[in-house]
């Protein structure tokens, strides 16, 4: 749309245009928080601000789990208090917070930033597969528990993980079907992933 044809200042319009490729936030959803940030007073949009460019300019991915971090390696993988002869696996780090939320895991994570999708052009090289099947021939880890998302792409990926890890005596198993197929981890609530935890079957 051309900026010219809005009724407002280029600051505004830019902001707004910002906004919306923010996912989940449409072009309603954009206006009002542009016009929110508007009148609010100046110190909190710099506290805005800020909190973007450090999560830019400070995070990093830890070089164990892949989770992000701001030191490394990450506060879950120094913690010598979790139960290191599991690691679950999930598809981003945004699933750690959701699993971490149920207090009812405390072993190990991995993460693969993404998930085998041939339609999107993500095959298995462009995930974290390589680094896992690394950290489990170190020869420490007992159980892996496959928490990728139960959509079509999460169970691809959890077969081909499962086909891979097998043969190396680990024990495989998938959260339990709590999960309603089609949803995304993240927005499971702590009950049914509780429950999804606590019932993991063999995969």
């Amino acid at each position: 749309m051309d900026q010219n044809l809005i009724p407002t200042t280029e600051s505004v319009y830019k902001l707004i245009q910002e906004l919306n490729k923010l996912p989940g936030i449409g072009p309603k959803s954009a206006q009002r928080l542009a016009y929110y940030l508007l009148r609010a007073p100046e110190e909190q949009a710099k506290l805005l601000a800020d909190a973007i460019l450090s999560i830019k300019r400070k995070t990093k991915l830890c070089s164990v789990c892949f989770n992000v971090t701001d030191s490394d390696p990450c506060s879950i993988c120094r913690n010598n208090q979790r139960d290191r002869t599991k690691i679950c696996i999930v598809e981003q780090p945004q699933d750690i917070l959701a699993l971490e939320h149920t207090r009812i895991y405390n072993g190990l994570y991995h993460v693969l930033h993404g998930a085998i999708s041939p339609t999107e052009g993500v095959g298995t090289d462009d995930i974290r597969i390589k680094e896992l099947m690394n950290r489990l021939q170190a020869g420490s880890i007992d159980e892996v528990i496959l928490a990728t998302n139960p959509n079509l792409e999460g169970e691809q990926t959890a077969l081909y993980l499962s086909q891979l890890i097998s043969p190396l005596g680990i024990r495989v198993t998938r959260l339990a079907r709590g999960l309603p197929f089609g949803t995304e981890l993240e927005y499971a609530d702590d009950v049914t992933l509780t429950r999804a935890i606590e019932g993991r079957q063999e995969f």
